[in-house]
């Protein structure tokens, strides 16, 4: 029997492409709900949950989902770091995949930029640069925001050594820096550049989406896998087996 799978935030352009990816996955989509809808009834007639909707509602869904003992892949952003360390601790107590980006070529780029980091040093200037549509409420990406933790973490710098773009006279670039930038505008899904600048090279890691058919099938994915672990976070690094 195929596993049914609840979809919060529907009607939203990752919930709709969920939707539309999960029959070729073999996956049933056994609800499909929004803000102001009875989740709680809904995620009783289901095995696991993915979500994609607003950042306040992350909390209610992980106390139903804690409630109910259902797993639960979550791909919402654009929670406060303070805010996300709570709702970590929620999390930790059933199965969750939670990921700023379900791309299986996104995930690479993470493990690439970690390698890159940690080979390169801080004699390689380090830039993020993300765009993402003009719809797009938060920023930066979760995807750049995951980036630029597995950069600090590599070179041992904490959140004050980013700089969110730079203006007037900022001085030379100093060398514990890490820029990120964030740019809007029409409709493209996702691109991401990690850029690694040093005296006399530049390196870059680039990853472009042009369907959000890759994320939806990515938490697909982490459905079939966390269906089938203990309670804890993860992360699409472990589905992969990229850790």
């Amino acid at each position: 029997m195929a596993l049914k799978i609840l979809i919060n935030g529907g009607k939203g352009r990752m919930g709709q492409a969920v939707a539309d990816a999960a029959g070729q996955a073999g996956l049933a989509v056994g609800a499909s709900v929004d803000v102001g809808d009875d989740i709680k009834a809904a995620l009783a007639t289901c095995d696991a949950i993915v979500d994609f909707s607003a950042a306040g509602a992350t909390r209610t869904l992980l106390e139903l989902a804690l409630a109910q003992h259902k797993p639960v892949v979550l791909g919402t952003t654009g929670h406060s770091a303070e805010e996300k360390k709570k709702l970590l601790q929620l999390a930790a107590g059933i199965p969750c995949v939670w990921a700023g980006n379900f791309s299986i070529g996104v995930n690479l780029l993470f493990a690439l930029t970690r390698r890159a980091t940690a080979i390169l040093g801080p004699d390689y200037d380090t830039e993020v640069i993300e765009m993402h549509h003009r719809f797009k409420k938060d920023a930066p990406s979760g995807t750049a925001a995951r980036l630029l933790e597995i950069i600090l973490e590599e070179r041992k710098l904490g959140a004050e050594a980013l700089r969110h773009g730079r203006e007037g006279m900022t001085g030379a670039r100093q060398p514990t820096e890490v820029g990120v930038h964030a740019l809007r505008g029409g409709d493209v899904v996702g691109d991401h550049t990690v850029m690694f600048a040093a005296l006399g090279e530049r390196i870059e890691l680039t990853h472009r989406a042009s369907d959000r058919a890759i994320f939806a099938r990515g938490a697909l994915r982490a459905v079939e896998w966390v269906v089938n672990q203990p309670p804890g976070v993860y992360d699409m690094q472990d589905v992969l087996g990229l850790q």
